[in-house]
């Protein structure tokens, strides 16, 4: 039951928010009690913290997947953000922007968790783009590495990019090819400019 409730929750979170979505809501979309769910979570807090990690254990299995699957680093990020906006349901509901307004504390702890995954997930992303010459042999692959991490969390802030101006898909994609086109070789940028021509989105 618990497994269930987090699933549903997840779903309900991602579509509409964490602030608009009460207890109720998610009982009576399970067709179960609200003291049913208070057994497994003593609070909406507990419920979202859960939620929360495990999305992300869920999201760092499927990145970890598509590095082993790879054809190249250049389609890996492309591949990763794919299935980064299928889980996150395209980030409709800013997910991350309202965990910081409204769970200041879960939003914090997810943050280190993320940073650490994607500080080395991308350090060696950046390293066999080295190494298979699409990625400049002179870049500082740890200053890159954060830099993009920077990157990937300041396209969330609705401050800066409002979702009535750029939706998640336009950004994350904008800024994959601005950071691919400050590290690749002629030769990355060869394969960079065929991958985005046959993947129009």
């Amino acid at each position: 039951m618990r497994e269930n409730i987090v699933r549903k929750a997840a779903e309900l979170f991602l579509n509409l928010g964490f602030k608009s979505v009460t207890m109720d809501d998610i009982a009576q979309e399970m067709g179960i009690s609200k003291k049913t769910i208070y057994v497994h979570f003593a609070n909406k807090t507990k419920l979202v913290e859960a939620v929360t990690f495990e999305l992300f254990e869920i999201i760092c299995d499927g990145i970890d997947g598509i590095c082993e699957a790879s054809n190249n680093p250049i389609e890996e990020l492309y591949d990763i953000k794919m299935f980064v906006m299928h889980h996150l349901k395209d980030e409709k509901s800013s997910p991350q922007f309202q965990l910081k307004k409204y769970y200041p504390k879960i939003y914090e702890v997810l943050k280190l968790k993320q940073f650490e995954k994607m500080h080395d997930s991308v350090k060696d992303s950046l390293k066999n783009g080295v190494d298979t010459g699409l990625f400049r042999s002179n870049i500082n692959i740890d200053f890159i590495s954060r830099m993009y991490f920077n990157g990937m969390t300041g396209i969330k802030d609705n401050s800066i990019f409002p979702q009535n101006i750029y939706n998640m898909n336009y950004l994350m994609e904008s800024y994959l090819e601005y950071h691919l086109r400050a590290i690749v070789t002629e030769k990355g940028l060869e394969t960079l400019n065929k991958f985005i021509t046959s993947n129009q989105s």
